[in-house]
C-alpha cells in the first residue's frame, strides 16, 4: 500500500511538475514573442522611413545612411507595393520560382494576405495622399522559431513525464512480481514436509485398513496437495510447455468439480469430435479453468445453474469459452476483474484471476477477458490460445 502510495504520489509532482513547466515556458515564450514582434514592427517602420526617403531623394540628399538602413534587413521578409498594388520590390523570401513573373506573382500573392492581417506601413509620398507605398513584412524566422520553441518544449516535457511514469509502473509491477514469486515458492515449501508426512500416513493407513473405502478418497485429496504445491512451486519460473490433450486438461477439471460442488451445479463439456493437442503446461493451465469454474459456482450462490466449458478450434488458434448462469459482473467492474486484490466476494484475496491472466499471457502467450457479462443472466471467460 506504501508503494501503490508513492508511485501516486509521484506520479502527482510530475504531473504538476510538466503543467508548471508547461505555463511558464509559455507565458516566458509569449513575452519574448510580443517584444520580438514589437521590435520588428520599429525596424520596419525605420526601413519605410528609409524607403520614402529615397521615393523623395534629390541631388542633396545623403543616401548613405538611407542605404545602409535598407541593406541591413536581413532577416525579416518585406514586400513593397505601389499605389496600384503592383509588387516593386521584395527581399528575404524564401521563394521558388523559375522566372522573375513566377517570383513577383507570388510575392503578390502574401503580400495580399499580409495586408489583410494589417502587417504593412503605408508611405505617403506625396501631401494629398493618392501617390504612396505600401512596405508589408512577415515574422522573421528567429520570430517563427520562438512560436513554436513552446510547443516543441511541451512535448518533450510530456514525453518525459510519459517515460516517467511507464518506469515507475513498470518498477511497481516487478516489484509486485516479485514479491507474488516468493509468496508462492514460500507457500509451496511450507506445504510440501505437511504433505509427505501426509502421504507417508495414507501408506501405512492402506496397509493396516486396505479394505475401508475412505482411505482412498483420503489418498486423491493428498494428491491434489500435492498439485497445488507444485503449482505454487512453478510460479516465476518459466514452464515448459509440452503437446498436452485439451480433451484431458478439461476432462480432469470437470471430474474434479463435480465431486466437490453441488448437485444443483451442472457441468456440460461441448468439445469437437476429435483430440485437440496443444503446447500446454497442463497443471497451470488446469488450475486456469479450474479457477474460472470456482468462480462460477461462486456467482451462483448455491442456487442451480450450469456451467459450460466450450472449445472452438480454429486452423491458428483456439478459443475455451467458460459460461454460468451466475450473478453476472457489473459493467463498471468488468475492466478491474484481473486487477490484483479486485473481489466481490467477501472472503478471498482476489488473486485468482490476476494468477490466471499471468498463467495464460506469461507462460502460454495467449489472451483471457471477459467475453460478455451480464447481471442477472451470467459471465463468459473466453481464452485464446495459438496452436503450433
Amino acid at each position: 500500500m506504501q508503494l501503490t502510495d508513492r508511485i501516486r504520489q509521484v506520479k502527482i509532482i510530475l504531473v504538476v511538475t510538466a503543467i508548471l513547466i508547461a505555463v511558464g515556458s509559455l507565458l516566458v515564450s509569449n513575452l519574448l514573442t510580443r517584444d520580438l514582434k514589437a521590435q520588428e514592427r520599429n525596424k520596419m517602420e525605420v526601413w519605410a522611413e528609409a524607403m520614402r526617403t529615397l521615393n523623395k531623394a534629390d541631388e542633396n540628399t545623403d543616401l548613405n545612411l538611407v542605404l545602409k538602413v535598407l541593406n541591413d534587413n536581413n532577416d525579416i521578409p518585406v514586400i513593397v507595393l505601389d499605389a496600384d498594388g503592383e509588387v516593386t520590390d521584395f527581399r528575404n523570401l524564401h521563394i521558388k520560382a523559375n522566372t522573375r513573373k513566377d517570383s513577383v506573382r507570388q510575392a503578390g500573392k502574401l503580400a495580399r494576405r499580409l495586408m489583410e492581417q494589417q502587417q504593412n506601413i503605408r508611405i505617403n509620398l506625396d501631401d494629398r495622399g493618392k501617390d504612396y507605398i505600401d512596405v508589408c513584412y512577415d515574422e522573421s524566422l528567429m520570430l517563427r522559431r520562438l512560436t513554436v520553441y513552446p510547443f516543441v518544449q511541451l512535448g518533450v516535457v510530456l514525453i518525459f513525464v510519459v517515460v516517467a511514469i511507464f518506469a515507475l509502473l513498470t518498477s511497481k509491477r516487478s516489484e509486485q512480481n516479485k514479491v507474488w514469486v516468493g509468496l508462492s515458492k514460500e507457500t509451496a515449501h511450507q506445504l510440501g514436509t505437511p504433505i509427505s508426512s501426509l502421504m507417508a500416513w495414507v501408506e501405512m493407513l492402506k496397509e493396516n485398513y486396505p479394505e475401508d473405502e475412505l482411505i482412498p478418497e483420503m489418498d486423491k485429496d493428498v494428491s491434489r496437495l500435492q498439485l497445488i504445491a507444485d503449482r505454487f512451486s512453478k510460479i516465476g519460473s518459466v514452464p515448459e510447455p509440452v503437446p498436452t490433450s485439451l480433451n484431458d486438461v478439461l476432462d480432469h477439471v470437470i471430474s474434479y468439480m463435480d465431486r466437490r460442488t453441488s448437485k444443483k451445479v451442472k457441468m456440460v463439456k461441448q468439445m469437437p469430435n476429435h483430440d485437440i493437442i496443444i503446447n500446454l503446461n497442463g497443471s497451470l493451465f488446469e488450475w486456469v479453468i479450474e479457477n474460472l469454474s470456482k468462480n462460477a459456482v461462486d456467482a451462483m450462490s448455491g442456487d442451480a445453474g450450469i456451467i459450460k466449458l466450450r472449445v472452438e478450434d480454429n486452423q491458428n488458434k483456439v478459443f475455451i469459452y467458460v459460461s454460468d448462469t451466475g450473478k453476472g459482473i457489473r459493467k463498471k467492474d468488468i475492466a478491474n476483474v484481473f486487477r490484483p486484490g479486485f473481489t466481490t466476494k467477501k472472503r478471498g484475496w482476489g488473486l485468482g484471476l490476476s494468477l490466471a491472466r499471468r498463467i495464460v499471457e506469461e507462460y502460454h502467450h495467449g489472451r483471457i477477458y471477459v467475453k460478455n457479462s451480464e447481471v442477472g443472466k451470467g459471465t463468459t471467460f473466453c481464452i485464446e490460445l495459438n496452436k503450433g
